[in-house]
């Protein structure tokens, strides 16, 4: 099975070619296939637009591992991604479909945020315990959720989350991935710069322009 042919139903799409055992990526062709992709999981109204190509650019080169331009570009391939911008920007649906280009390198599970803390509210400390540590997750508007109370305990339980996949992250390198609609200064407020100084280490910060327009 070569990496970059991925097969949609019917459709085979080839993302490059192999010279040498090194596959060659077509930019081109990836878009071909995000869109594709983007289709068939959000409707026939998704598209990628050319305002936003250039930040699509850098986050394929981080997702097929293209060492050399990720240097370039500033991106350490060794974190995980966290995409930031306005509400209704893409961030959501960029990083549901961006993992499907190299389905064997890069796997995570999209969790939104809010989630987390409903399910703690409910089934308390074993809620951080579990998506604090083994596989990889993107946590999905990070920020906007309410703090967590388990019987009478109140808890910040995205900022308990980030810490503990803080020290996964020394201990054996596991990603993490997120996206947010806040800037630096409105992270710091909501978890505090204990766990903002984390997510620096975590995270390479990616973040669309902040005028984008609004797609949904």
């Amino acid at each position: 099975m070569h990496p970059h042919i991925i097969h949609e139903k019917e459709t085979l799409f080839e993302l490059g070619t192999i010279e040498n055992n090194i596959i060659h990526y077509d930019f081109d062709k990836i878009v071909g296939y995000l869109n594709y992709k983007g289709r068939l999981t959000f409707g026939k109204n998704f598209k990628i637009y050319e305002d936003d190509m250039f930040l699509l650019y850098k986050l394929c080169l981080y997702f097929i591992r293209d060492y050399k331009n990720c240097e370039k570009y500033g991106l350490d391939p060794h974190k995980g991604i966290l995409l930031s911008g306005p509400v209704g920007c893409g961030k959501t649906s960029w990083m549901k479909l961006l993992k499907h280009i190299s389905p064997n390198v890069i796997n995570y599970e999209v969790i939104p945020s809010r989630f987390l803390t409903f399910q703690f509210n409910s089934k308390g400390f074993e809620v951080i315990e579990k998506y604090g540590s083994g596989f990889s997750f993107c946590f999905d508007d990070l920020g906007v959720e309410p703090d967590g109370k388990h019987f009478g305990q109140d808890c910040n339980v995205m900022g308990e989350i980030l810490l503990s996949r803080y020290d996964l992250f020394i201990q054996n390198k596991k990603l993490t991935f997120a996206t947010t609609n806040l800037n630096a200064e409105e992270i710091d407020e909501r978890y505090g710069s204990r766990v903002r100084s984390r997510m620096r280490q975590l995270f390479n910060l990616v973040a669309f322009d902040k005028n984008c327009r609004d797609k949904r």
